[in-house]
């Protein structure tokens, strides 16, 4: 999301702006532009101020805390965390947050912090079990702080089929699965799963992803070889490529895991997050070694049913046509999303397992179920289509 600008009010020469006082404070004073003192000045006057704005936030969060949990009654007495979880919800909030935000702090840190709190007051009841592609240090990990917050009880799991299983099974409410990096394309693996799955699609995680070198030794002139993911790999082509051309790169189940290679094996760095390097206890090689400055991966929460709409939405779906190797098998399939100006904003195949050159599509449309021009569009899509499948009908990422 593009930062937003705030308009800036041209003042007349000689003139001094007048500063707005802050919505709600009574006759507080505006202290956010630097080098303003409270009246009566010194530090120790500014200190007690923030001493009593922590105070009326933390009695704001315990109020919102027991609003929660009032919530939880309304709905189930003896009800799980999962019956109380509504993701539409929370992007609401979010979007909410993110509307009324005129800084200093970031929308960045705002949405984080809003996540945190509603992550803390879901918790109260029990915290949320997410079963997410493992081990600990992942970026998929990181992507699971960053939808549900962090009072939450993370399962790491070996393969994307494994949280697929835990879910399913009720072991684990949600899971969140890898499925597109904007340089290296599809997780395909993720793709396949739905084939078979009845799992739907409940929210999306787009996460900025920054790999750093990292091993055991002071310098990157030690380094014998490179272990990471595949896609890792891939995604750093250029700057290995061009700051260590002679040394090995090993494709590895995850990058977690080329950590701990490079914390247990001589001459071996990793690529991975500043997380890693901390839970492994690795030096800092270097930094961003990323191609594209834009890296972000795309992450998807899978759970057991589908949510209401949130306003600002996303429809997965799973279709194939009788023939699919039929001239124009594909355009009467996509035909009623653009007779319903119904945007699809992403379209992938893969082959279907029924039998050879056979294939079905994996489409992204904007928009919810309920929606009436979406409404109309897949009813119209399904009449043609051989297989038809609501993956999921989610919100949309904020951030």
């Amino acid at each position: 999301m593009a930062k937003r600008k705030t308009p800036q009010v041209k003042t007349p020469p000689g003139k001094k702006r007048p500063r707005k006082r802050p919505p709600d404070q009574g006759s507080a004073v505006d202290h956010s532009a630097a080098g303003v003192t409270p009246a009566g000045g010194g530090l120790g006057n500014i200190r007690n101020s923030i001493d009593a704005v922590d105070a009326r936030i933390h009695a704001l969060l315990n109020e919102r805390a027991r609003f929660a949990q009032l919530v939880g009654i309304s709905k189930s007495a003896s009800g799980k965390a999962v019956d109380f979880y509504r993701p539409e919800r929370e992007a609401e909030v979010l979007r909410l947050a993110l509307k009324r935000n005129q800084g200093p702090l970031r929308d960045e840190e705002i949405a984080r912090l809003f996540r945190e709190i509603m992550s803390a007051c879901l918790a109260q009841q029990e915290p949320l079990k997410v079963a997410f592609l493992g081990p600990e240090g992942t970026f998929t990990q990181a992507a699971v702080h960053k939808h549900f917050g962090s009072s939450v009880r993370a399962l790491p799991l070996p393969a994307i089929d494994e949280v697929f299983h835990e879910v399913e099974g009720g072991v684990a409410d949600f899971g969140v699965v890898p499925i597109e990096n904007s340089s290296e394309g599809t997780v395909n693996h993720t793709l396949d799963m739905f084939l078979t799955s009845a799992l739907k699609i409940c929210g999306e995680v787009e996460l900025r992803i920054h790999h750093c070198l990292m091993g055991k030794m002071s310098g990157a002139d030690a380094v014998k070889r490179v272990c990471a993911h595949p896609q890792a790999l891939a995604q750093c082509r250029g700057w290995l490529d061009d700051q260590l051309v002679d040394v090995e790169r090993v494709a590895v189940s995850s990058n977690a895991e080329g950590a701990r290679r490079a914390r247990d094996e001589r001459g071996t760095a990793a690529i991975a997050s500043r997380a890693a390097a901390e839970i492994y206890g690795l030096n800092l090689l270097a930094n961003e070694i990323e191609d594209r400055s834009d890296n972000t991966t795309r992450f998807l929460v899978v759970g057991r049913k589908l949510f209401s709409a949130s306003g600002a939405d996303r429809t997965t779906l799973l279709v194939s046509g009788a023939d699919t190797d039929d001239a124009g098998a594909l355009f009467r399939l996509l035909e009623p999303l653009a007779q319903h100006r119904v945007n699809m904003t992403r379209i992938e195949s893969r082959p279907s397992h029924k039998r050879k050159w056979d294939y079905v599509f994996f489409i992204d449309i904007e928009g919810h179920v309920s929606d009436p021009p979406v409404a109309k569009a897949l009813a119209a899509l399904e009449e043609r289509a051989s297989l038809f499948k609501v993956l999921g009908s989610y919100p949309q990422a904020v951030l």
